[in-house]
This record gives structure tokens, C-alpha cells and sequence, in this order.
């Protein structure tokens, strides 16, 4: 009896056992090989984690087609603010970190750039290591909340393409000059008339209203992001909607921040987005 027990045991097990599974057989499983990259290491690899969503030419590689590694609105701001080198610059919405890079080559002495936008700070940390940035600091996170909680000074602040993408954006304004003495600045400002002559634009005017900030009152044109929300491109402010300054708010706003002392650079009332203005703002004495 024991013999044939252990006969039975010993035996084979019947050719219909079922097999393990595969890999393709298992949800989840092919996705995630699909993840590894095959080909020898390149800058050109990294990039395509974002392929088809860059806004930015990248010098020697494949990206974006808007120049925003050579954008002559940095060199200008450069020039007017005196010079970057040996500075400590704060840059608010680095967007791909192309004008970090620009700053970088300038002489500053270290950049911390904030970006609010996740996929847009991971597009800043692959372009840090690809064009090979080695004085400049990502931060994620919203500027505007770095700011209200003060801190640190810098020599100069570069707000570039955001001021138009804040609910407030005089209080922006007031915050900067808490921690610098002078600012670049370029944005969109409001001319209704201009905007709503634009097609994609018009549709997303809404209403102005006057409001108050720190004892100074001006006029807020509300701005609808609409279909602009629908793009993993979208490089806009973190709400469904922002507000603009007119023209002569902005600057009075400066002014009234104690940033005075203003030199104006390029200025396009026919900018395909609506009108936009170039300056420098420093600190009167």
C-alpha cells in the first residue's frame, strides 16, 4: 500500500495543468515595459517625455519652435537691469526654463525659478540636465503663495508672461517689491477694443470691475481660459480664469509698489494675444 502511494506521488502531473500566465496576458503588465526606453542614452530621449507638448526650441534638439532659449526680451532685460552677473535672481514661471537658461549664461549667480505647473516643472528639470544648468534651482510650487510669505531678497525679479495669468495681479505687484528693488517685467495688458477684434480671444472676455489693493484702486478685466483648458500645452495661471491690467494701471501700480523709476522696451498693441509691453521697473530713491 505505501509502495503504491508514493508511485501515485511520484508521478508526472497530467499534461493539462494550466500554464503561467504571460506577461501579455496580465493587464497592467505590457503597459508597464512599455516604460523603459530600449535605445543608448540621449538629450534627444528626454525631451520626447514631453514630445509634441514643448512651447520651446531647444538649442540642437528637437522640441518646441517658439525661442525661448534666445528671446530677446531677456537680453533686453538684461541690459536695462544693469546686468545679471553676480546677481541672485528670482524668476517667476519658468514655463521650460529657457529664460533660466539665458539668465545662467548672463553671469547670475544663482536663479531660483518657480513653477506652479507640474508638467511644466518637469519639463524645467529635464532641461536643466540636458542643456546643463549648474547655478540655477527649480522650486514647485505657487509664487505667489512664496511671496506673501516673504523672506529672502533678491537683486531683481524676472516676471515674464505671468502678471496677466493673476486673479490679483496688483498684489503681485506689491509683493515683489517687498523683496527687490528692481523687476523685469513682460505682460498683456487690456485694451478691449484690441482683444475683442481677435477671434479666439473675444469669446473669452468677461466683465471688468474696479477693485482695491493696499489703498489703490483700478479697474480688473476678467479673462476666461476656456478652451484654452482643453491642451496639455496650457500654460496659463492655476485658476479658471485671471484678471488684466489696462495700460496706465500697470504702470501706476509700480508706482505705487515704489518701483517708479520705469524704462519701457518693446511694446506690440497688435500682438496676435492681445496688446503686451516690455519694462523695467527699479526702486525711486
Amino acid at each position: 500500500m505505501f509502495r503504491k502511494l508514493t508511485d501515485r506521488l511520484r508521478a508526472p502531473k497530467p499534461s493539462s495543468a494550466v500554464p503561467a500566465p504571460s506577461a501579455e496576458s496580465v493587464p497592467g503588465r505590457a503597459a508597464i515595459l512599455d516604460s523603459y526606453v530600449h535605445a543608448a542614452p540621449s538629450p534627444q530621449l528626454a525631451l520626447d517625455l514631453f514630445k509634441g507638448d514643448w512651447w520651446s526650441a531647444v538649442p540642437g534638439l528637437q522640441a518646441g519652435s517658439t525661442p525661448l532659449f534666445d528671446d530677446s526680451r531677456i537680453r533686453w532685460a538684461v541690459e536695462h537691469l544693469g546686468g545679471v552677473t553676480g546677481r541672485r535672481i528670482l524668476e517667476l514661471g519658468p514655463l521650460e526654463g529657457g529664460h533660466t537658461y539665458m539668465l545662467e549664461r548672463a553671469g547670475a549667480a544663482s536663479v531660483v525659478a518657480i513653477e506652479a505647473n507640474t508638467r511644466a516643472y518637469l519639463k524645467c528639470l529635464i532641461a536643466k540636465e540636458v542643456v546643463g544648468m549648474q547655478r540655477a534651482r527649480f522650486l514647485l510650487g505657487d509664487f505667489e503663495e512664496y511671496l506673501r510669505a516673504g523672506g529672502e531678497r533678491f537683486d531683481a525679479v524676472i516676471a515674464c508672461g505671468v502678471l496677466y495669468h493673476m486673479r490679483n495681479p496688483v498684489e503681485l505687484l506689491e509683493n515683489i517689491a517687498r523683496i527687490t528693488d528692481r523687476v523685469y517685467i513682460w505682460t498683456h495688458y487690456m485694451v478691449r477694443e484690441r482683444v475683442a477684434a481677435i477671434p479666439h480671444m473675444t469669446r473669452r472676455l468677461g466683465p471688468s470691475h474696479v477693485a482695491e489693493q493696499g489703498g489703490f484702486s483700478h479697474t480688473l478685466h476678467r479673462y476666461n481660459y476656456g478652451d484654452f483648458l482643453d491642451t496639455t500645452r496650457f500654460a496659463g495661471g492655476s485658476e479658471m480664469y485671471s484678471h488684466w491690467l489696462g495700460r496706465d494701471d500697470l504702470l501706476a501700480a509700480l508706482r505705487h509698489a515704489g518701483l517708479g523709476d520705469i524704462t519701457i522696451g518693446e511694446e506690440e498693441i497688435n500682438h496676435t494675444n492681445g496688446p503686451c509691453i516690455s519694462l523695467v521697473a527699479r526702486r525711486t530713491a
